[in-house]
């Protein structure tokens, strides 16, 4: 499972113009998932992600988490996170999870990020999405969690 995070003033995701998910101050994921990915993954990933200190205390060091800040996460998923460019001039994508292992993995992360009382908002699994934020800092992570 990776995980591209992004400290964010904003974002939002839409869908044929319409925004269907949006937040203010928090993170922005991008998630993909591969053929051996487990629900024990996502959920190691979601505890990682909400216990993170990347927001700046008063002193503008990066002390303060989602928590201390109000913030949020935006999760949008992104099979392209698996995408191999080493040979050739078009990515292969076999190394991404198709939907019926993906889906699962989607939803379940998503679940474990709000039981650790997070305010998440998402895009739409498998659509075509337009993704607008601010990232602030810049701050951004790679995150990995292999089986």
């Amino acid at each position: 499972m990776r995980v591209v995070l992004q400290r964010v003033s904003k974002a939002a995701v839409r869908i044929d113009g319409r925004v269907v998910g949006s937040i203010g101050t928090g993170f922005c994921l991008l998630v993909g998932f591969t053929h051996s990915d487990t629900a024990a993954q996502a959920e190691w990933l979601a505890e990682k992600i909400s216990g993170l200190r990347l927001f700046p205390d008063a002193e503008g060091k990066m002390n303060l988490g989602l928590a201390e800040v109000g913030g949020a996460v935006l999760v949008v998923s992104q099979f392209t996170l698996y995408g191999d460019a080493e040979k050739g001039r078009r990515p292969s994508f076999v190394d991404a999870a198709p939907p019926e292992v993906a889906v699962p993995l989607y939803e379940g992360f998503i679940a474990a990020l709000r039981d650790r009382n997070l305010e998440v908002a998402t895009g739409r699994f498998g659509a075509m999405m337009e993704v607008d934020l601010v990232n602030d800092g810049p701050v951004t992570l790679v995150l990995e969690r292999s089986a």
